[in-house]
């Protein structure tokens, strides 16, 4: 295998991962620990990884149409879940990601509902119903087709929601909620800050990896709607199940 071909495979590695080892590469590509390093090296002066302790971290989101087509079943199930938590007349934030466009469709025919999101993808669907619609500005990550910067923090600041749905790219082992995106870590945490309610909803695969900026942490929410078979023995976190 080549060198390019390797460090390509590292890439995808990471991005369905989040994290991996230098021996666990090598084993995989049957190649040396000091060349996988030398892959690190590369990776991480091209800036697509960050290197840490005895492996790498990703350092970009997975592209949208990968997220779409990912564990789309179980997105559905987890969006039909939250529609029972938005009450008519409500001002809800989406946040950007697969998962939260899966909420848009289950919440579009809700009266009365206003909806403020990052996500491009979302305000596309939605400008079709009768959901007043709020897309908030700022710099677009074209990968994944959402609004971050600070115009877009900016104006999350001027609003107080009733109720906000969020997605999330890494959940550490620790309850660390992460992400490969440093512009979006601020934006996110804030606008959690801002909601009276917040709902974490995350599928099984987002599970035991590690990021690069943590966010926040599981307990920050109001509940977290998932399908991981989850255990909080500190009692800190309440799940919701399909």
């Amino acid at each position: 295998m080549f060198a390019a071909e390797r460090q390509s495979r590292i890439i995808e590695i990471l991005k369905e991962k989040g994290s991996v080892q230098v021996d666990e590469l090598a084993e995989l590509m049957q190649v040396s620990p000091m060349t996988i390093r030398r892959d690190l090296v590369k990776l991480q002066n091209d800036g697509h990884v960050e290197r840490c302790h005895g492996g790498a971290i990703a350092r970009e989101e997975t592209a949208y149409a990968d997220k779409r087509t990912s564990h789309k079943q179980e997105k559905k199930k987890l969006a039909a879940l939250c529609k029972q938590f938005v009450a008519p007349g409500d001002t809800i934030f989406l946040d950007a990601g697969t998962t939260t466009l899966e909420i848009a469709k289950q919440i579009k025919d809700i009266e009365n509902i206003m909806v403020v999101t990052t996500d491009i993808e979302i305000s596309r669907y939605l400008i079709q119903s009768d959901v007043d619609l709020m897309l908030c500005g700022g710099m677009v990550q074209k990968s994944t087709g959402s609004v971050l910067g600070p115009y877009a923090t900016q104006m999350i600041m001027d609003f107080k929601f009733d109720i906000g749905f969020f997605g999330a790219a890494i959940i550490s082992g620790t309850g660390e909620v992460m992400t490969p995106t440093v512009e979006k870590a601020f934006l996110k945490r804030e606008t959690v800050k801002r909601c009276e309610k917040s709902y974490l909803v995350v599928d099984e695969s987002k599970f035991q990896k590690q990021g690069m900026i943590k966010i926040n942490e599981l307990k920050d929410f109001s509940a977290i709607i998932t399908n991981y078979p989850f255990q909080d023995e500190k009692g800190e976190v309440r799940i919701i199940s399909p």
